[in-house]
């Protein structure tokens, strides 16, 4: 299958190199329990689910951060087992933008792409489009701490979307900033992973937001993963007292 396919992966804390794959024992930590899901090409994906359910640690362990105990990761049916993490081809994205202070906008965005067999007019083209459709035409010489917090992660999803990646994984990119402004932001989000046609898997705590960017959410809770539907699926028949709760739709 083209695309993202996660094969019933675990992901333990505190095992000992001897004790990762197979069962558990005293002192590890389950933070992902057997959760399988596929995301096909072009499609948006939000894992939802409170603080500490496993969502971050799944998305750490498809982008090659975090050690599989079991299971297996699979992108365009190649398993990426022993695959490092720069050679996935992933793109990354998370809470803080982790810009680069003494570089100016358009450099940051231009960052992935200095690798690349670009001549410099194809990388100020790149840059100036990807600006232009995250909503900051016209930004590329400023100063990156002049910046607000909401431009700033603007920039910073401008700068994963450069170079192209064949999957873009967006850890809480929002949760810093304030409701009005992450509502608006979750729409400029969604509006610039479908204009580009990227693949992505969106994690976050917030229903709202979830439903706001992706095309199905995956609701997590203790590591497992419940359900996984439209948004609109998802609130007309969870499946589950637990999904129902978490979405604000039992007391």
């Amino acid at each position: 299958m083209a695309g993202l396919e996660v094969r019933d992966v675990s992901v333990r804390y505190g095992a000992s190199s001897g004790s990762v794959r197979g069962g558990g024992s005293a002192g590890v930590t389950t933070a992902v329990d057997q959760v399988s899901l596929t995301v096909a090409p072009g499609e948006v994906v939000a894992l939802l689910g409170p603080s500490g359910c496993g969502k971050s640690s799944l998305l750490r362990a498809v982008a090659g951060l975090e050690p599989l105990s079991e299971g297996h990761v699979v992108y365009d049916g190649e398993d990426l087992a022993g695959v490092p993490v720069h050679k996935r081809r992933f793109g990354l994205m998370f809470q803080e933008g982790q810009l680069f202070p003494h570089r100016d906008v358009g450099r940051n965005v231009a960052y992935g792409l200095e690798i690349q067999e670009l001549s410099r007019a194809e990388r100020e083209a790149r840059v100036t489009a990807l600006l232009d459709l995250v909503g900051l035409a016209g930004y590329e010489r400023r100063a990156v701490p002049t910046l607000s917090g909401g431009e700033q992660q603007r920039v910073a999803l401008a700068r994963a979307l450069a170079p192209r990646p064949r999957l873009l994984l967006l850890d809480e990119p929002l949760s810093a900033l304030d409701r009005q402004l992450r509502e608006r932001l979750a729409g400029e989000v969604r509006v610039a992973l479908v204009e580009t046609g990227t693949t992505a898997v969106f994690v976050t705590h917030d229903h709202t937001e979830a439903s706001a960017v992706a095309d199905r959410v995956g609701v997590m809770d203790s590591g497992r993963l419940l359900q996984v539907a439209a948004p609109g699926e998802l609130r007309a028949a969870p499946a589950s007292d637990r999904v129902a709760e978490f979405l604000g739709l039992r007391g």
